[in-house]
C-alpha cells in the first residue's frame, strides 16, 4: 500500500474518531441538561413556614433550578415527627430531588436524609441545627412562647434575622410572613427547637451534604455547624456574609454556591 493511501485512512480513521467522541460528547451533555431538568431542589422553609420568604433567593437560582416549595400548615401546631410526616409525602414521587432546610426544618431535613429515600441525591442545611442551638436558654422557652409571638415587633425580627442588613422591604416580607401564622404554630415550633436532637441521625446521611453558614447569624452560633460536622465530618461547610435570613438578605451568593452543588449532586446520577 503506498505511503498516500495510508495516510488517507489515518486521516479518515482520525475524522470518524473525534466524530465519534464529539457525538458522545454532546449525548452526555444532553443527558446531563435531562438530568438537571428532571432533578427539583426541595424547600423547606424556617419557623414561619409559609415559604414566602424564598422568592429572593428562587429567583436568584433562575432557571438553572428547578424549585418546589414546601409549605406547612399555618393554623395547625405540629411537632417535628408530624411535620416529617408531612414532608415526606410531599416530596417527589419518581424524580431525584436534593433537599434544602432552612434553619427550622433543618432538623426535618436530617431525619429524612437518614432515612435514605431512593430519588434523594443531597442535602443543603442553612442556618440550622441538629439540636437546640441555644440550650442555655431552653428552660426560659415557656416563658417566650406565652407571648403572641405572630405579633413580634418588626424592629425585634429585623434584629434578630437581619441585623445589619435590614431594608424595608426584607422587614415588611418577614413581618408578613409571620403575621399569616398563628401564635399557636409558633409556639408549638419554639418549644420543638428547645427540644429537638437529631445528632445522632447524622452519620446515617449518605448522600452529599452542604452546610450554608452565615458569618453575622444573631440566632445559631458557629457552634451549631461544628456539632454537625463533628457527627458527620463528609458535610461541606460553606461561609457566607449575611445574616440569619441568609437567602433572603444574600440570595445571589447563596445561589452561587447552591446551583453548583446541585448540578454535580445531579450529575453524579
Amino acid at each position: 500500500m503506498h505511503s498516500k493511501q495510508l495516510f488517507n485512512m489515518t486521516v479518515d480513521n482520525d475524522a470518524v474518531l473525534l466524530s465519534t467522541f464529539r457525538a458522545n460528547c454532546n449525548s452526555r451533555r444532553t443527558s446531563l441538561l435531562r438530568l438537571r431538568a428532571m432533578a427539583t431542589l426541595v424547600l423547606l422553609p424556617g419557623m414561619d413556614g409559609t415559604g414566602d420568604l424564598f422568592s429572593p433567593f428562587i429567583d436568584a437560582l433562575g432557571d438553572r433550578v428547578k424549585t418546589v416549595v414546601i409549605r406547612y400548615p399555618t393554623d395547625k401546631a405540629l411537632s417535628y415527627e408530624a411535620l416529617i410526616s408531612f414532608v415526606r409525602s410531599a416530596l417527589p414521587p419518581n424524580e431525584p430531588y436534593v433537599l434544602l432546610g432552612e434553619s427550622f426544618s433543618g432538623p426535618i431535613a436530617i431525619s429524612l436524609a437518614a432515612e435514605a429515600p431512593k430519588h434523594l441525591r443531597g442535602i443543603v442545611l442553612c442556618c440550622t441545627f441538629a439540636r437546640s442551638p441555644r440550650p442555655a436558654l431552653s428552660p426560659f422557652t415557656h416563658l417566650v412562647a406565652a407571648l403572641p409571638l405572630n405579633l413580634a415587633p418588626s424592629s425585634a425580627l429585623a434584629w434578630a434575622l437581619l441585623g445589619v442588613f435590614s431594608t424595608p422591604s426584607l422587614r415588611a416580607a418577614i413581618t408578613n410572613a409571620v403575621r399569616q401564622v398563628s401564635s399557636a404554630v409558633l409556639r408549638r415550633r419554639l418549644l420543638a427547637v428547645a427540644t429537638v436532637d437529631v445528632t445522632g441521625l447524622l452519620a446515617q446521611v449518605h448522600v452529599p451534604c452542604l452546610y450554608l453558614q452565615a458569618t453575622q447569624d444573631r440566632l445559631i452560633p458557629a457552634r451549631a455547624a461544628a456539632e454537625i460536622t463533628s457527627a458527620n465530618p463528609r458535610i461541606a461547610v460553606v461561609q457566607i456574609d449575611a445574616p440569619h435570613c441568609m437567602l433572603q438578605a444574600a440570595p445571589a451568593a447563596a445561589a452561587q454556591v447552591v446551583a453548583p452543588f446541585f448540578g454535580q449532586v445531579v450529575a453524579a446520577l
